[in-house]
Formats: structure tokens, C-alpha cells, sequence
């Protein structure tokens, strides 16, 4: 066995990572860029290397500077994670040729399975089932539309190196072809190195299902059920799940089948993951094969009880398996959310800066309920425009689906990130979605469910209610805090009651407060000469982060964040501003002018931290509304920005090349 391996990555995978090889005694080494210096996986590992600029390109994607790190500290193997050089094959023979051991596949597996292209007809050659298509390098556009109106539309145009979403576009008809194209070049050029695109047809309402793989040198080869990664949003999981709410047996047998044998087809040893799009009838078709840890792996490991990162680095050190076919069965339910440093009611754009509040919920395993969360930030740390927007993948396994969605709902309510903008109430008002909830989900479910993006949309009359309750004791905790501090009251118990009002919102709730001095209190709500009573029992004081209640006998978790005058609370997803006042200020509250928003119709505002990739108009230019105005790139993604109107060019205040922040001034319109 290795006595120190290297981790060839950042962020939550690297201190993944660093876990694990800590449990077997195995010694670890970081390496990080200048952006990381201070980063969690550099204060969690024994040793660490400083590779370079924060760009990847001069830093983590530098093969010879990696090698380097191993020769100067002495590692015996590399672990690369996920993303970077994790399926780079130049790099693992660059290693093998150095004497150091790769923890993945080998070499001919990972050109072979990397190249979306050869990886296909490999497939049909091992009898896989694959998805209809060219499998053609793509000359250019021209040849785009004539493949594409060969295949039947919709088609996927995809990059053949690609991955994690990058370098796919779907194109509907005709007139989507070239763009799509012009952008799958693009962004598989920047991320790849590798601007090679194929098409083939894009199955409709299907399901992103994939199955893992484990194999040895010694010729055992396993696989380790399914995970349902079909919650996706332009082609980046946002949730997934093990097992999946749609295969039965027979099906999931046939998938782990046909991947077993094509991992052996190709030699393969370590973690592997075959990835299939299953369509309404259970039909299923080869996607590609990851030749590395995927992102979504701990819900495997939560529903069979294996560390796949334990057996990556006993593979690679020449033993077997520690598992059969047989041995592999699968436990009760686990989700993992994906926590994101992007703002869900901007269109998801990314958010960077430091984490002024980081509280993720606690690790625990209570009740038959885990909770797990793998992440790479730290309190006071920063989220850089360099890299990925990932924060944490927070996780949750029960008995069943359900009970396992009910643990996710609870977590993601007392996950708190302050400092920057996060995905967690998208994600939370996800876990109460009635299509979610029954698991009718396909790829598409985001955009159809959310086809003007995630808003602030009228909130159900129960949440709203519990709402008011959770603002209603928290104002009435402060004014006897108020009081005890000014000597109005003894401090002895005492009982009185109080009418107020509650503003969330445009919604005004009369009420009435009943509090006997101790943590219980009771909540009377008015509404046309109808009285209803809820008891709430709270230990909440000020300055507390989450308000932790019992609310008729039903725990509730509330997040607080203090704002002028009132609170902010986020529950299940919903984010409101809450008011409370006495009969006489909710009737001058409602005289106050409303504050008017500034114009700007006649500017283009930067909508995320970012670097101009390209300008496509000039000053003087009429542009209509959807055309093209220029692509912004944060976060390893490219965005493209359009008219919202038709307008002619005034000004254009930026070029390409230059860094901007959010809000700042990219155009001015006539």
C-alpha cells in the first residue's frame, strides 16, 4: 500500500480525498494555485505545493507541474478527482513513465472511453445500446445542418471530449444549428482543448441514469446499482439520487450488465461510471463512460455501505476488490443537492466573494436519518471567479424516498450561507414539488417546471402562515428582551396579551400574542371574525441564526437574518421579508411611498463576475431583440447576453478580455 499519494485537485474532492486516505494511514499532499492558497483541502493535508497563477491552465492543468510536486515531496501516486486532468490520458502515461502510480484507469481505457466518439462505436462494437447518430467529425456549420436534418430534429450537438455539460447545445430546428454549434466549438475549445463536435439524437422526456462500476487488475469487475441524475439544468445535475424512482430489476440488472461488459471490454480498473439516457418505456441507450470518481458518487456509497475512494486507491496499488457481485446491495435512499454559488432568481448567474456565514448542517446519523455534507470552503473563506461554483454537496440517506427527501427539506433549511448568493432555497422548494415528490422527472424537468426561471412566486397559504408565526415570536422575544433591559418588567413571569400585525409581503395578518412568560406562546390569527390558535414553543434568542420552534407539536426551522425594521426569513425555499408592528404602525407602515426601481432599459449591466469573451456588435448597430450582443464568461461557463429590446448601439463601455463585476456598465442604448 502507498505511504502518501497527491491530490491533483481543490475544493470539496480534494478534502474528499484527504478523508479517506487519513482512515487508511496514507499520508496526503495538496497542491494549490495562488487563488488557494488558504483554501480548506491546503490547511486539511499533510503537506502542500504551490503549483501556480490561479488560471487552471497555469496551474492545475499543468501535467509537469504536478509531476514535479510528487518528486519534490515524494508521492508514490496521484488521485486526480473529478475535472482537471482526471481524464487526461497524456497525463497518466506522464506519470506511469515517471514511476508514479495513476489512481484510475488505464491509459487505452481512458482514450478510448474519454473521446465521445470512439467511446460510441466501442460501445456498438461490446453489443451496448447506443443512441442514434453521426459519429462524424463535424466540418462546420453547413455540415451541422446537413447531419442534422439527416438525424431528424431535435439533435444534440455535443463536443466529442467533453464533459459535466460543457460544449452541448440542442437544437430544435434548422435555425438553431449554427449558433448551437458556434457555441459547442467554443466552449469545448476553452475547456477541452479539443474543439471536435459530433450530433446524434436527442431522445425526448428522457432520464440521465447512470451506473457505477468498480473493477481490479485481477479481472473481478462489479457494478454498484444506479444513480437518477435526471434534475439537471443546462446540462449540469443539480440533483441526484441513488437508487433511481423508475428502473425496476430487470432493467437495472440489463444496465449494470451491458456496463460490466464494457468496462471489461477495455481492461478497465478503479471507479467508472457508464452513463445511459432511459426514455418513458425503459428503453436505455449509451451516453459515454466517465473514467473517473464522479461528482455524485457519495449516494452510491451511502446506499451500499462501500468507499469508492478506499477501493480507487487499493486498485491502484495492484490489490483486489474488496467486494463481490454478490456482496452489493442496496440500502434504503440517498439524494445529494448540489450547492452552488449562484443567484437562482438572477437566471443562476454566478456569485463570488467571501463566505461572510457559513453553517452548513451538522454531520449526524440519528434515527435510521444521515446527513452528510462534502464540501471544500470554510467559513471566511472565498468563492473565486477562477473555478467551479460548487460549495458543498450536501447529502441525506433514510429507510426510504420519501423519508429521505423529508431529511434533505430539513437540512437545506438549516444550511446557511451568508457573503454570496447560493442555489439552497431553488433547491429546497424543489424538495416540495409535487412532480419531484411522485419522481416524474426527466432532463427537462427544470424547464418546464420553470420555464420563466425561479422566482418569488406566491407562496402556499401554509408556509406563509408559518411564517408569520416564526416573525410573530420572534418580535415578541426581542420586545421582552426590550424590556427586561430597560427595567419595565421585574423579571418575574407574567402574562399579558398583545395585538399586532404581521406584513409578509403584500399579505397583512391581524393578530393576537398570548405569552406566559416561559418559551411557550400562543398565536391567534384574525381573519374575519374567525379566530385560530397556534401554540409555538421556542427557545430562540437574538441573535440566532435559525429559529428552532415547535409549532403545534410539528418541529419547524426557520433561517433569521435581522433587516431594517424586520426579518428575513428563508423556509422551505421561501425567501420573504417580515414585518411586525402595532395596530397604529400597520396603518402609517401602509401611508409609506413605495421605493421606485432606476431605469435601466437603456443599459447592459454585467450580470455576474466574469471576463468578456467576445463583443458582437459595434456603436451605431440597430439590433433587434434576442440578437446577439456580446458572451461573458464565469465559472468555466460561457454566457450569452441578447437584446432585450430592439435599440440601436450607443456606447459600448467594454472589450474583449476585460474583467468586470456585477452591475457594471458593458453598453448604452439610443
Amino acid at each position: 500500500m502507498f505511504s502518501k499519494i497527491l491530490i491533483a485537485n481543490r475544493g470539496e474532492i480534494a478534502c474528499r480525498v484527504i478523508k479517506t486516505a487519513r482512515k487508511m494511514g496514507i499520508a496526503t499532499v495538496a497542491v494549490y494555485s495562488d487563488a488557494d492558497a488558504r483554501a480548506l483541502h491546503v490547511q486539511m493535508a499533510d503537506e502542500a505545493v504551490n503549483i501556480g497563477a490561479p488560471q487552471a491552465a497555469q496551474s492545475y492543468l499543468v501535467s509537469t507541474k504536478i509531476i514535479d510536486a510528487c518528486k519534490a515531496t515524494g508521492a508514490e501516486a496521484v488521485h486526480p478527482g473529478y475535472g482537471f486532468l482526471s481524464e487526461n490520458s497524456a497525463f497518466a502515461k506522464d506519470l506511469e513513465d515517471a514511476g508514479i502510480a495513476f489512481i484510475g484507469p488505464n491509459v487505452r481505457a481512458i482514450e478510448v472511453m474519454g473521446d465521445k466518439i470512439a467511446s460510441k462505436k466501442f460501445a456498438e462494437k461490446a453489443h451496448v445500446n447506443t443512441v442514434p447518430g453521426d459519429l462524424t467529425v463535424i466540418a462546420d456549420a453547413a455540415h451541422a445542418l446537413e447531419v442534422s436534418e439527416k438525424i431528424g430534429f431535435p439533435v444534440m450537438i455535443k463536443a466529442s471530449a467533453g464533459g459535466g455539460g460543457k460544449g452541448m447545445r440542442v437544437a430544435h430546428g434548422a435555425h438553431e444549428v449554427a449558433e448551437g454549434f458556434a457555441a459547442a466549438v467554443s466552449e469545448a475549445k476553452a475547456s477541452f482543448g479539443d474543439d471536435r463536435i459530433f450530433i446524434e439524437k436527442f431522445i425526448e422526456q428522457p432520464r440521465h441514469i447512470e451506473i457505477q462500476v468498480l473493477a481490479d487488475s485481477h479481472g473481478n469487475t462489479i457494478y454498484l446499482g444506479e444513480r437518477e441524475c435526471s434534475i439537471q439544468r443546462r446540462n449540469q445535475k443539480v440533483i441526484e439520487e441513488a437508487p433511481s424512482p423508475f428502473l425496476d430489476e430487470e432493467t437495472r440488472r440489463a444496465m449494470g450488465e451491458q456496463s460490466v461488459a464494457l468496462a471489461k471490454a477495455v481492461d478497465y480498473r478503479s471507479a467508472g461510471t457508464v452513463e445511459f439516457i432511459v426514455d418513458k418505456d425503459r428503453n436505455f441507450y449509451f451516453l459515454e463512460m466517465n473514467t473517473r470518481l464522479q461528482v455524485e458518487h457519495p449516494v452510491t456509497e451511502l446506499i451500499t455501505g462501500i468507499d469508492l475512494v478506499e477501493q480507487m486507491i487499493k486498485v491502484a496499488a495492484g490489490e483486489k476488490l474488496d467486494h463481490e457481485q454478490s456482496d452489493v446491495k442496496l440500502n434504503g435512499w440517498a439524494i445529494e443537492s448540489r450547492i452552488y454559488a449562484e443567484d437562482p432568481y438572477r437566471e443562476f448567474l454566478p456569485s463570488t466573494g467571501r463566505l461572510i456565514r457559513y453553517q452548513p448542517p451538522e454531520e449526524t446519523t440519528k434515527d435510521d436519518i444521515t446527513v452528510r455534507n462534502d464540501t471544500g470552503v470554510y467559513e471566511g473563506g472565498e468563492i473565486s471567479v477562477y473555478y467551479d461554483p460548487m460549495i458543498a454537496k450536501l447529502c441525506t440517506h433514510a429507510p426510504n424516498r420519501k423519508q429521505a427527501i423529508a431529511a434533505m427539506g430539513e437540512a437545506l433549511n438549516r444550511f446557511i450561507i451568508d457573503g454570496i448568493e447560493d442555489n439552497i432555497p431553488f433547491l429546497a422548494s424543489l424538495m416540495r414539488h409535487p412532480r419531484w415528490l411522485k419522481g416524474d422527472i426527466s432532463t427537462g424537468f427544470i424547464a418546464e417546471e420553470y420555464p420563466d426561471g425561479f422566482g418569488r412566486n406566491e407562496l402556499p397559504d401554509d408556509i406563509v402562515r408559518i411564517l408569520m408565526v416564526a416573525a410573530a415570536s420572534i418580535d415578541q422575544t426581542l420586545n421582552m428582551r426590550k424590556r427586561k433591559i430597560s427595567g419595565q418588567m421585574s423579571g418575574e413571569k407574567v402574562t399579558f396579551s398583545s395585538k399586532r400585525v404581521v406584513v409578509i409581503e403584500d399579505k397583512e395578518q391581524p393578530i393576537g400574542i398570548k405569552y406566559d412568560g416561559d418559551r411557550l406562546m400562543r398565536v391567534i390569527f384574525e381573519t374575519a371574525g374567525e379566530h385560530q390558535e397556534m401554540g409555538v414553543n421556542s427557545s430562540w434568542a437574538p441573535g440566532q441564526a435559525l429559529w428552532q420552534a415547535q409549532i403545534n407539536g410539528s418541529p419547524v426551522v426557520v433561517q433569521v437574518r435581522p433587516i431594517v425594521n424586520g426579518h428575513r426569513l428563508t423556509y422551505q425555499g421561501a425567501e420573504v421579508e417580515a414585518y411586525v408592528y402595532t395596530r397604529r404602525e400597520a396603518e402609517l407602515a401602509a401611508l409609506m411611498p413605495v421605493k421606485v426601481a432606476p431605469d435601466t432599459s437603456k443599459l447592459l449591466l454585467c450580470p455576474m463576475p466574469g471576463q468578456v469573451v467576445s463583443i458582437d456588435v459595434k456603436e451605431g448597430d440597430s439590433v433587434k431583440a434576442g440578437d446577439k450582443l456580446c458572451i461573458v464568461e464565469a465559472m468555466k461557463m460561457e454566457n450569452i447576453l441578447r437584446a432585450e429590446r430592439d435599440c440601436i448601439v450607443e456606447n459600448i463601455k467594454c472589450a474583449a478580455g476585460d474583467t468586470l463585476g456585477v452591475d457594471e456598465i458593458m453598453m448604452t442604448f439610443e
